[in-house]
């Protein structure tokens, strides 16, 4: 097996089950292989090998960096990383490509973040000029400040986006990518973290990152988890073949009882469709729940009358939590396994490119590591996401006083400069105060 840096070990090409059972994911729809298409374009180097026939093997040598979790936060760190010269072993228990419940609205800053990396994004996914919220005959329309190319956002597929993420990461010298390989927990010397055991092989490196998702282990096994106090599910599909011919420049969300509709536009014309909703609004079968939904929006429900699902139907619980600490000597929780805040303003995935730069920019600054630098970037790192998590909790108050919902956005309609300055915060651009959250020095 070859482990040499730029290289993909212990992943099957193919379609695959996309997320463990302990994620909490059921997929519910045997018919989404011949929906999707056989054999998904994958364009990094791959060693093949059975799940069965892995080896991790032992790495000898201190690496620079090991990173638990290859999503967009895991890898846009490890990319950042080689191309400044650090050795990364970056470690996956899933294989590419693979679906993941995501609402899938890349906003402007994270387009942005994703050029930085050289990845072209006009290929990748359907442009959004903005949000439309609807509700009850009640509709507010805001666009992205930014002119031009600057102030489009990509509605981009997370089996794409992961596997592309996945093929620069494969291809960039000083990165070597296990999949198909299960985190058993950490090694600690001296009270320190100073690696991991990858199956059951000690892999050390001077500074180790969970960045291993909402459900991060990392974050269980370190007792750092918070649970969270509101249980929201999320539920997703995607849906090709639609019945309107009308442009989708816009992420539509529809604001129903105890749940929120997300129709956001994608390449190929096809769309995904995204719920949330409160765990106590959920009664019944939910792909039976899912569907009414649906047909409760007059304006959705024309769009999908003939229209046919190109993915299973994807459920995940809980879309909110937090950690009690986020860094420790020598470790770092990165993306949502460092807390993730309920996707109802769509920042997600932006969040994650941004935290990844930044603390790749941390550790250009701070050559020895020393264990300040951590504390120092996760003050940044809060700040930065301080007003988009007011922004998130203003939302979310709403969502619970639904005869507010009407005029506020009958309000944000007459003041659309208002509206647009409010994506902005939710898209990372800016703080509410109208300043700049952050700003790549790369």
């Amino acid at each position: 097996m070859d482990y040499s840096p730029g290289r993909i070990t212990g992943a099957r090409l193919g379609l695959v089950r996309a997320v463990a059972a302990e994620d909490q994911v059921p997929l519910a729809n045997s018919d989404y292989r011949t929906a999707i298409g056989q054999e998904p374009r994958f364009l990094g180097h791959i060693v093949l090998s059975t799940c069965a026939g892995h080896k991790i093997g032992t790495h000898n040598s201190m690496n620079d960096l090991l990173i638990a979790g290859a999503g967009i936060a895991g890898t846009a760190l490890a990319i950042h990383l080689a191309r400044r010269g650090h050795s990364v072993v970056l470690v996956e228990r899933g294989r590419f490509p693979r679906e993941k419940p995501c609402g899938e609205g890349l906003m402007p800053a994270g387009v942005a973040a994703l050029e930085r990396l050289g990845i072209d994004t006009a290929g990748l996914g359907a442009q959004f000029y903005g949000i439309r919220y609807h509700c009850e005959g009640h509709m507010a329309e805001g666009h992205f400040l930014l002119s031009g190319a600057a102030g489009l956002g990509r509605g981009i597929r997370r089996r794409e986006l992961d596997a592309v993420l996945a093929e620069v990461a494969a291809k960039t010298p000083g990165v070597t990518l296990h999949t198909g390989a299960r985190v058993t927990g950490p090694l600690f010397e001296r009270g320190r973290v100073t690696g991991l055991l990858v199956e059951g092989q000690p892999i050390r490196a001077r500074l180790v990152v969970g960045a291993d998702g909402a459900q991060s282990r990392l974050r269980h096994v370190l007792n750092l988890n918070r649970a969270s106090r509101r249980k929201r599910l999320g539920i997703c599909r995607h849906f090709g073949h639609l019945s309107a011919a009308e442009s989708r420049g816009y992420v539509e969300v529809f604001l129903g009882h105890g749940h929120e509709l997300y129709v956001t536009p994608l390449r190929n014309g096809e769309i995904l469709v995204a719920a949330l909703a409160d765990a106590d609004a959920i009664d019944g079968r939910i792909e039976e729940l899912f569907r009414r939904w649906c047909e409760a929006q007059p304006k959705l429900a024309s769009l999908l009358r003939n229209a046919e699902p190109a993915s299973d139907l994807l459920v995940t619980s809980p879309r909110s939590g937090s950690a009690r600490r986020r860094v420790l000597p020598k470790f770092v929780l990165l993306g949502d396994a460092a807390g993730f805040t309920d996707p109802i303003t769509g920042g997600g995935m932006t969040q994650a490119l941004q935290s990844a730069e930044m603390l790749a920019q941390h550790l250009a600054v701070e050559p020895d590591w020393t264990e300040g630098f951590l504390e120092s970037f996760d003050s940044t790192r809060e700040k930065m996401l301080l007003d988009y998590r007011r922004l998130t909790s203003a939302m979310l108050w709403l969502g619970k006083h639904p005869p507010l919902i009407g005029p506020v956005l009958s309000a944000m309609g007459f003041v659309p400069s208002l509206f647009s300055h409010l994506l902005s915060v939710a898209g990372g651009a800016r703080g509410l105060l109208g300043c700049r959250r952050f700003i790549s020095t790369s």
